[in-house]
């Protein structure tokens, strides 16, 4: 059970941790973005030639317990920067080309069908124990992850018919069906190659990679402190160390980059993204389904009826909770993708209509059945505001509505991913326009471990096949559009809008490279 709530975290983080961001000037002088920026934004002194030596200080959105890439969600807000900076990836996400580039990987080619990938490898990588990453360690470690069921093994063991070491330097994976987003798979923790070293006896765990940094203490909660290797492929890093500190909240962040006292955060809070960007530059993103509504349609819950969920839909307008919850400052829209996002697609999203929502919920509590809504929320700020405004907007649709409120996401994420006691909860994962399918796998599919409403129907599922098959992007626009069609029909969550992360760096910080979903690269970064 603690798996699956583990490997729910990053999903749940996006939703319930934090608000949206406007992504948009807040009119204090920062950079003026719009709603589906991504990349570095900023102004920035150019620094000169690089300087070696330092230590440069990051406060992550939460902190990692874990170093295993198995066991902690590859994700910008939950590790993924910190897992990249000792293990690397094969892959990274260019937002400026809007491809994967090449990053352990030499290349990474697909064959005409879309059914075989090639991946080679550079010469001469090492992991940090000395021994080489070729092809057998690229195939042991994509095996282990299956075995220990990463976050993700789920999408990539459906998709996947078989990983094989044909030379060397060489990886060739063959797919059951064409799959055009496959590289995504090879940014995040498929991607992050774990020395055949790492694994002791009695289940002991050493983080050995081949990236630019190894472990040098780890206190969970407290602070991840990392030393450059010398003999990395790609050069020595210009920095000395890399330690992650927890810093609760993001004003605080905020703060400590103002007086010096760190140089990167990452960020997740409207208010907070605005206020950081109008004074630092950095690498924002912004990102689909970040907000949505998680509806229990297990039976024993009124959710388990279409009516009710359709209901809820009807009942729960993403404007209000905007203005009310998020003072204004979100990106609401029942749309999946809204009109920045380049899957956004002909088919709208369902119109809020409170009579249609009451005659629905005296449909069904005509026929005697249950229409008490139990609204499960963390008790901080953000999430309460929000939890309210649901609530009251399920009253005046004529639901009976209670929240009920637990102490911390931790026993939040029990609530949702194991306990299942609950009828309606913030949530959200952020489904960026670089790769979508993997994320709507993961909250709509009858398979998937983070599907936390429990919705299971074998027309979703094929619909999401035909998302991940689409060669073209009109083809993929259609796909997705079939699968809002069918999220109109039978509400399976409650889409409530898009979001923002913001990983700003002080002026003195120069080099970072930015990959996919916050995650960032620290191999070239240098401080001035």
């Amino acid at each position: 059970m603690a798996t699956i709530a583990m490997m729910a975290s990053a999903a749940l983080l996006a939703g319930c941790a934090s608000s949206s961001s406007s992504g948009s000037d807040d009119g204090s002088g920062g950079a003026t973005t719009s709603p589906g920026t991504v990349g570095i934004i900023g102004d920035q002194p150019a620094g000169g030639s690089p300087v070696d030596g330092g230590t440069l200080s990051f406060a992550p959105f939460a902190p990692v317990a874990s170093l295993d890439p198995t066991r902690t969600i590859a994700a910008g807000a939950s590790g993924g920067s910190q897992m990249a900076a000792i293990y690397d990836v094969l892959m990274r996400w260019d937002s400026g080309t809007e491809k994967y580039v090449p990053q352990l990987a030499e290349s990474f080619t697909s064959s005409d069908d879309h059914l075989s990938w090639t991946l080679k490898l550079r010469d001469g990588i090492k992991f940090s124990d000395g021994t080489e990453l070729n092809a057998d360690a690229v195939v042991s470690s994509t095996n282990r992850y299956n075995q220990n069921r990463g976050s993700g093994s789920e999408v990539f063991q459906a998709g996947v018919q078989s990983v094989e070491a044909t030379d060397p330097s060489t990886v060739v994976y063959t797919l059951k069906q064409p799959w055009p987003e496959f590289p995504s798979q090879l940014s995040f923790g498929y991607g992050m190659i774990v020395a055949p070293s790492s694994d002791g006896p009695d289940n002991a765990f050493t983080p050995i990679g081949a990236g630019p940094f190894t472990l040098t203490k780890l206190t969970p909660g407290t602070e991840l402190l990392l030393t450059a290797r010398a003999d990395y492929w790609n050069g020595a890093p210009h920095l000395a160390e890399l330690k992650f500190v927890d810093i609760l909240g993001d004003q605080p962040k905020i703060d400590a980059m103002k007086a010096g006292g760190i140089h990167m955060a990452y960020l997740r809070n409207a208010d907070s993204v605005d206020t950081a960007k109008a004074d630092f530059p950095g690498y924002i993103e912004t990102d689909s389904m970040m907000d949505f509504g998680a509806v229990n349609s297990r039976e024993g819950h009124p959710g388990a009826d279409v009516r009710v969920r359709k209901a809820m839909a009807l009942a729960i307008d993403p404007d209000v909770m905007n203005e009310r919850g998020r003072d204004g400052k979100g990106i609401p829209g029942t749309a999946m993708f809204l009109d920045w996002s380049k899957w956004h697609n002909d088919v709208a999203g369902i119109t809020p209509n409170l009579d249609e929502a009451r005659a629905l919920v005296e449909e069904v509590q005509a026929e005697g059945l249950d229409t008490h809504i139990k609204i499960v929320s963390a008790q901080v700020p953000a999430s309460q505001a929000m939890a309210l405004v649901e609530q009251s907007m399920l009253q005046s649709a004529g639901f009976t509505a209670d929240i009920e409120y637990v102490a911390n996401f931790t026993d939040l994420l029990k609530t949702l991913f194991v306990t299942y006691d609950f009828d309606l909860a913030l949530s959200g994962t952020p489904v960026p326009d670089a790769a979508p399918f993997g994320r709507l796998f993961s909250i709509l599919n009858s398979t998937s471990s983070t599907n936390s409403g429990g919705y299971a129907d074998p027309k979703m599922d094929q619909l999401l096949e035909d998302v991940k098959s689409a060669i073209t992007d009109d083809e993929k626009r259609t796909a997705l559009a079939a699968v809002q069609t069918e999220v109109n029909e039978k509400a399976p969550i409650l889409a409530w809008g898009a979001g923002t992360n913001f990983v700003p760096w002080t002026n003195n910080v120069h080099g970072v490279v930015p990959s996919q979903d916050g995650i960032v690269l620290f191999d070239k970064a240098w401080i001035e």
